[in-house]
């Protein structure tokens, strides 16, 4: 069969765009396997039909009072890669509770009203970026997109596979992609399934949120959609009074380190069940370093080991640094925890480990126990005192120039990056008509990026990693001698 060879726009096969009336019809081609931007698509099957409905920008019910509409970003805010982060939740027909495709208009409506209601709580997210080397949002209840579509198929179709998940956003955001000036910080599209389901998907700009707030607004939304809305806890938007903006570059040579310069990237998830999560931490059975490993702790050095090693060899054995950088939610790690607990934007650090190029050691696991005692000592150095340090000194800016310096002064540096969702609730956003059942996020034009995030049961970790093809398929044939590796050792 043809394989397709697609530009770094395109979403699938062959994409055609026809005006009727207020309605555009998309026709997308799915496929069973791999996608992504500027890769390549094989296995592909028939078309299915992705129709837009309304679109239109939604403001907050109340106008943002004047003293509040100008937000000054910290200078956390500032250093975040300002581009758009995707995800999606899925919610599964329910006659018994309504959710059914004769109530489909009343659905869009009542999340389309919750949702400029819940606007008047969060309106830095109807704002607009303000181009003062990203110090201010302009908070001017532009509003955010809304946009209604529909997808003639079913959920049970294998729908919320990665390979589909794209169609769920809105198609006027890119991920992974910086936006501009007068771009919503948010996007949404409410898609309806012809089993009666429907799905959110949500684009957020990083420049303003991390993925905690965002779970957090989305969670508000559903509280005020279901009638609960006096369970929504008050946000304050002040984190800037922790972490004073501060004068940088308005060019970011460091934030393009992370693009793909066009290299083919793919993006798959890999589910880590409990048996296989078993499997990682007995490796460490043996060692008094590294005790009780987090599943976060070992589903990421077993990533990292694997991305070195594939890495390594197409190097020929060149000497290299590899680093692992980590986002770490400094919320709870803030003593005492109230004080970060609600507040909104980028309260996240990148915690930075680094090891050299593989060993030769014959033992594989004590290669695996270094590579988890280098991560969680790195992530671990994240506690209240650096946070404190930081917040007007220069600890962790210091760090940052340090890797900075690192991978623009010629060394051989290859790193992949983490961003744990994990703990999030983001299968407790029911808008009332359940919980979802999944959760997903989309392909990043970034490279060697993975996202964790719970499995629905809470027990496992789905990695959606993003690297080339390569790497991924390395990793994939690693990943399912996990378990087997484990019964080999026990049986002998």
């Amino acid at each position: 069969m043809a394989v397709d060879d697609l530009d770094g726009g395109a979403v699938a096969g062959l994409r055609r765009r026809r005006r009727q009336g207020k309605s555009e019809r998309v026709v997308f081609s799915l496929v069973g396997g791999w996608w992504g931007y500027g890769c390549r698509l094989l296995r592909s099957s028939n078309g299915c039909v992705v129709e837009v409905i309304s679109r239109e920008m939604i403001k907050p019910t109340s106008p943002t009072p004047q003293h509040l509409q100008k937000l000054k970003l910290s200078y956390l805010d500032q250093l975040a890669n300002s581009f758009y982060v995707p995800l999606v939740f899925f919610y599964q027909a329910d006659e018994v509770k309504g959710l059914t495709t004769s109530n489909h208009v009343q659905i869009s409506q009542r999340l389309k009203h919750s949702l400029s209601q819940t606007l008047t709580s969060f309106y830095p997210l109807a704002g607009r970026k303000i181009q003062d080397n990203f110090v201010n949002i302009d908070c001017n209840d532009a509003g955010v997109e809304f946009i209604v579509a529909r997808i003639h198929a079913e959920l049970k179709d294998g729908t919320t596979t990665e390979e589909f998940m794209n169609k769920y956003i809105p198609s006027s955001s890119t991920p992974g992609i910086s936006h501009t000036r007068t771009s919503p910080l948010l996007l949404l599209q409410i898609t309806l399934f012809d089993c009666g389901g429907f799905s959110v998907g949500m684009c957020f700009s990083h420049i303003i949120a991390d993925c905690a707030s965002a779970t957090a607004f989305v969670n508000a939304w559903a509280a005020t959609c279901r009638g609960d809305d006096d369970q929504v806890p008050q946000f304050s938007f002040n984190l800037a009074n922790y972490f004073p903006s501060r004068d940088f570059p308005t060019d970011s040579a460091f934030e393009d380190y992370f693009k793909s310069n066009n290299e083919k990237l793919m993006m798959k998830r890999f589910v880590f069940d409990k048996v296989k999560l078993e499997a990682l931490r007995q490796r460490l059975a043996n060692n008094y370093v590294v005790k009780d490993p987090s599943r976060v702790e070992l589903v990421s050095a077993f990533i990292w080991k694997h991305f070195m090693i594939n890495v390594g060899m197409a190097k020929s054995g060149k000497k290299t640094n590899f680093a692992a950088l980590h986002g770490v939610n400094l919320r709870a790690r803030k003593s005492p925890p109230q004080l970060l607990e609600n507040v909104f934007g980028n309260c996240v650090m990148l915690a930075i480990a680094i090891t050299d190029s593989t060993t030769d050691d014959d033992d594989d696991d004590q290669e695996f126990h270094g590579l988890v005692s280098k991560l969680r000592k790195s992530i671990r150095m994240i506690d209240d005192d650096y946070i404190t340090e930081s917040q007007s000194g220069y600890s962790y800016l210091n760090d940052v120039n340090k890797f900075h310096s690192l991978i623009t002064k010629g060394h051989e540096v290859e790193w992949c990056s983490f961003s744990s969702w994990c703990r999030f609730p983001v299968y407790e956003v029911d808008y009332g008509w359940g919980n979802p059942v999944c959760v997903g996020t989309i392909a990043l034009p970034l490279k060697n990026v993975t996202v964790l995030m719970d499995t629905r049961c809470g027990e496992g970790i789905e990695a959606w990693v993003n690297m080339s093809q390569h790497n991924l398929e390395a990793l994939e044939t690693q990943f399912k001698l996990i378990s087997t590796n484990i019964i080999r050792n026990m049986e002998s």
